[in-house]
């Protein structure tokens, strides 16, 4: 009895001490990331984004750090609101992505980016400038639409906000939701839009 049992943990051993090593050498080396990572760099398409603070309220931890004014743009239909700051503490995100699955518009995405780190709690706040100017390579975490359009967020090119909701852009043209757009640009003959900022 103690000898088959003996036997069969030299048998474990033996298959671990010949298996080739899976340790990764990072950062030259990396592990194929999969599309509905929920990582830090989040993406957020300000020509979405009504200024709701959806995504500020259902945040469990309370991160995201919103402050509007009235835009004074469609006061007849309930006006719209300008964005003047839109802070994510990532320092504090436990990425849950609760604020993604809050948003009615599609403007805030989880990123596919994991090395955002810093020496200081202070610089791990996204500003809304830095959010604005980030490249726009979403996750496609809680988001069928682009994982349906097989969107890779490692290999595939950033989106335009026109191409991530889960509505197509004529569902805009009667500016629904607020959207801040301007149908002064035509891509390729079609209808398009440009931010008013």
């Amino acid at each position: 009895m103690y000898g088959l049992g003996l036997a069969k943990g030299l048998m474990v051993t033996m298959k671990n001490f010949i298996r080739p090593p899976f340790t990764v050498q990072y950062p030259e080396e990396r592990l194929p990331q999969h599309p509905r990572f929920r990582g830090e760099e989040f993406v957020w398409y300000d020509e979405r984004c009504t200024g709701c603070a959806s995504c500020a309220k259902y945040c469990p931890l309370g991160i995201i750090k919103i402050v509007t004014s009235p835009s004074e743009t469609a006061v007849l239909e309930g006006d719209k609101y300008d964005i003047e700051v839109f802070d994510i503490d990532i320092g504090r995100c436990m990425f849950c992505g609760l604020c993604v699955e809050a948003c009615p518009y599609d403007a805030l995405f989880m990123g596919s980016g994991f090395e955002r780190g810093r020496y200081q709690r202070k610089d791990l706040v996204i500003s809304v400038d830095e959010l604005r100017q980030a490249v726009k390579r979403p996750s496609t975490w809680f988001r069928p639409q682009l994982e349906n359009a097989r969107y890779d967020p490692q290999e595939g090119e950033p989106l335009a906000w026109e191409d991530v909701g889960r509505e197509k852009w004529p569902w805009h043209k009667q500016e629904k939701a607020g959207a801040k757009i301007n149908r002064t640009v035509h891509r390729g003959g079609a209808e398009s839009s440009q931010d008013k900022k």
